[in-house]
């Protein structure tokens, strides 16, 4: 424990360079090549990371400016991915879940049941979440831990069947998102997709990036929008003019600033997978694998970072006005942005089905969080994390614990109790 502690404690900027020099080593790139690409994919990461918390720092403020504008007071609060994944990797069950999720993926790789090597371990977090989860609702080790093993198992096929929609539409190739919390809501996607598609009139309504910028020429460029859209939270939060300006300029430099990151940590990426590819082909001439990443590679399409900005009112909204909910949106507002990176290749980057989806689920978040925040509680409890004293419960809305996996892992947890 301490020493898969000790590795994941060094962050995704540290921990994937060393991967993707191994791995290219593995796939004889060479030394020197290796360590160029594992550095690249590691200053790409550095840049991401930058450029998220500057948006995060921002936007959190005034996310929590605006709930406190509202006079919210809702018992159960959104804590956060940080403190989520502290949860997940502080369960009883992580030792065997994680060595358990390295053969899964290796096991099926050899047997030809996926074609996704999972390299993103940093966000097996989301998984072991929704372990602790279940081992707070039956505090059973091996039910725990089979019930993340089969979830991680789906997941990797899961990845397999979105990865070429998700190469065309974001142009990337050689890669799969094996993300548990973004895959989630995919199927939302598709079905809001084929409803709107038959609705006369709203079927041909269409807003991404692109179109927006073609018909409003240099106030459709991102860094335009960003602008907007900032000033837009600021009003909202109450923000001074000056303040609300601020905001309003660092979340454009987000929207310009992101892509480009990524781009520095493709470089790296690509240099790996093309070396990958030509030895796979060497040793498996009919098979086709892809290098299963986090989907941080995926949030600075402007659709997608557009659409989480503007869901984050729209989720206080919600919060404020459905009979019954119990969660606070709070400490993952601004990262809502991440619910929508796999939804997007299955709607086209259209912005209007974005939002329906991000809608949707955003309430399956609220209304399940609400229910299973005991037993996240008592996960919590579990790891050592301090609760906030003013509420009752915890949750947060960006992991998988509060969406429908996470439901379905309680109510399996419940049967399990129910039959032993």
């Amino acid at each position: 424990m301490d020493i898969i502690n000790t590795i994941v404690g060094l962050g995704a900027a540290v921990m994937m360079p060393i991967i993707f020099f191994v791995v290219g080593l593995v796939f004889r790139l060479g030394i020197g090549k290796s360590f160029k690409a594992g550095m690249t994919v590691g200053v790409g990461f550095v840049g991401v990371n930058m450029v998220i918390n500057l948006l995060l720092d921002n936007l959190g403020p005034a996310s929590k400016a605006m709930v406190e504008r509202l006079g919210m007071h809702l018992t159960v609060v959104d804590v956060g991915w940080p403190t989520a994944s502290t949860i997940g990797w502080g369960t009883p069950i992580m030792v065997a879940a994680v060595v358990g999720f390295l053969i899964i993926n290796a096991v099926m790789v050899v047997l030809k049941l996926t074609k996704t090597v999972d390299v993103d371990i940093f966000n097996y977090w989301i998984f072991l979440q929704v372990g602790a989860t279940v081992y707070a609702v039956t505090n059973n080790f091996w039910f725990s831990t089979v019930f993340v093993w089969v979830v991680f198992a789906i997941v990797l096929k899961v990845a397999d069947l979105a990865a070429p929609y998700i190469q065309k539409e974001y142009n990337i190739k050689g890669i799969s998102f094996p993300h548990l919390a973004g895959l989630m809501w995919s199927p939302v996607a598709i079905g809001v997709n084929w409803v709107v598609d038959r609705i006369p009139g709203l079927k041909k309504v269409d807003f991404n990036a692109e179109k927006i910028q073609k018909r409003f020429g240099a106030f459709g460029e991102p860094v335009v929008l960003g602008f907007i859209l900032g000033l837009i939270i600021g009003v909202l939060a109450g923000y001074s003019p000056d303040k609300a300006i601020t905001l309003a300029i660092n979340v454009a430099a987000a929207m310009v600033l992101l892509p480009k990151m990524i781009d520095v940590l493709l470089e790296g990426l690509i240099t790996v997978r093309d070396a990958a590819e030509i030895q796979l082909k060497k040793w498996f001439p009919k098979r086709e694998f892809f290098i299963g990443m986090d989907t941080a590679l995926l949030i600075g399409e402007p659709s997608v970072l557009a659409s989480g900005l503007l869901l984050i009112p729209i989720a206080i909204v919600l919060a404020l006005i459905l009979p019954g909910n119990k969660m606070l949106p709070f400490a993952d507002l601004a990262s809502l942005t991440f619910l929508l990176a796999l939804v997007t290749p299955f709607v086209r980057r259209n912005m209007f089905k974005m939002l329906i989806t991000g809608t949707l689920s955003i309430i399956v978040i609220l209304y399940v969080g609400s229910a299973i925040a005991p037993f996240v509680t008592q996960s919590a409890v579990a790891s050592n994390i301090k609760l906030p004293s003013d509420f009752t419960g915890i949750s947060n809305m960006t992991g998988a614990v509060s969406g429908w996996v996470g439901w379905l892992g309680v109510k399996a947890g419940e049967l399990f109790n129910m039959v032993f």
